[in-house]
């Protein structure tokens, strides 16, 4: 690594870090004034309010807005070596801009990865302590609403309920389908089926087995058995930001189990996920746009970069947020929607890139 290499790099990775700890800063003040009267309200206890919630927020935003972080710190620092005429010295003694730009994707890179690793594996296991203390201690409690509520556990197995109460674990007018084909195997008709902790397995009460063979049929009539289901309370559980809450490992296996049911919702995951590979590449393509916009020496001075870098930043945001709700209401390919926000900017840096001098 040479002496300029080294130089910018380290400008990059200091001016990232100084930028990060100044905007999320503000974010966990913000929150915590907006959180203050329900933390009181509720009597979370000042422990867990900072290392279960705080020590778990303040990294997960770090992640969630590193690529606009990047973004604004190269902007900051480009912009006031070109208001010093670095960046002109520079390419004055015989530096390709292509080459400039080098030590800012090696930064880019360490970047990258690292929130790749983190948001992949290290943050949704905080997310698990965070988000249970905001059901718990900002959240009002969780009742299962849905009626007449249909799913699919096996790859030939269905099951139905009427109602679920998630206070007692109680199901009830269950129903569970034996179909192969179009064609009804075995019917399971009960009154209710509760959750037993102890066996982790479901009792299911004044049960009625119709078993179809053919012309045949048989019926078995009992006051209780005990079962294991592909289904588990957390199946009614609340869904409160779940997605981030999974590793990466975790949440392919939920959308395959999702999938496997032909659940509704899977969208919300499959953009979590797409979100966590398109993350990485976001940073390098708004560190090449960043660098591009302030290399020049502007007459209207750092400030009028920094804002214009600021204005980028905000259309990205709002560009993001646009695609992931379309594509959470079905109307839009969830990979497609994650990765268009990277697709448009990759194309606004390349005709930026166009308009620099050679």
């Amino acid at each position: 690594m040479k002496r300029l290499d080294a130089y910018i790099l380290k400008k990059f990775l200091i001016t990232y870090v100084f930028v990060m700890f100044i905007i999320v800063l503000i974010i966990t003040v913000i929150d915590y004034v907006e959180k203050l009267d329900d933390f009181i309200e509720k009597q979370a206890p000042v422990k867990a309010i900072f290392l279960e919630y705080y020590l778990n927020f303040i990294p997960h935003w770090a992640i969630f807005i590193s690529p606009l972080i990047v973004f604004i710190s190269v902007v900051f620092f480009t912009a006031n070596m070109a208001s010093r005429t670095e960046i002109i010295a520079i390419l004055s003694s015989g530096v390709s801009f292509v080459r400039l730009m080098w030590p800012y994707f090696m930064g880019a890179v360490i970047i990258g990865v690292t929130t790749f690793f983190m948001i992949a594996y290290v943050v949704p296991n905080g997310n698990k302590k965070r988000i249970a203390f905001e059901k718990k201690y900002v959240k009002s409690a969780f009742y299962f609403e849905q009626r007449d509520y249909h799913l699919k556990i096996g790859p030939e197995v269905y099951a139905y309920l009427e109602s679920y109460n998630n206070g007692t674990q109680t199901g009830y007018k269950f129903t569970l389908e034996k179909i192969r084909g179009n064609q009804l195997l075995q019917k399971l008709s009960c009154d209710h089926i509760t959750w037993d902790s102890t066996s982790a397995k479901w009792k299911i009460f004044d049960y009625r087995i119709r078993t179809i063979n053919g012309t045949a049929e048989t019926m078995k009539v009992g006051t209780q058995i005990d079962s294991t289901l592909n289904l588990k309370p957390d199946d009614f559980g609340s869904k409160y930001l779940q997605q981030e809450t999974l590793t990466l490992t975790e949440l392919n296996a939920y959308i395959t189990k999702l999938q496997s049911r032909g659940a509704d919702g899977v969208e919300v995951y499959l953009i979590e996920k797409y979100i966590r590979f398109a993350n990485p590449f976001g940073v390098l393509i708004l560190t090449a746009i960043g660098l591009i916009v302030s290399a020049r020496k502007s007459r209207g001075g750092v400030g009028l970069q920094i804002a214009f870098g600021f204005v980028l930043a905000f259309v990205y945001i709002m560009f993001f947020i646009f695609a992931k709700g379309v594509a959470e209401g079905g109307d839009l390919s969830p990979i497609l929607a994650v990765w268009l926000p990277n697709i448009i900017f990759a194309g606004v840096g390349f005709l930026l890139y166009k308009t620099i001098p050679r």
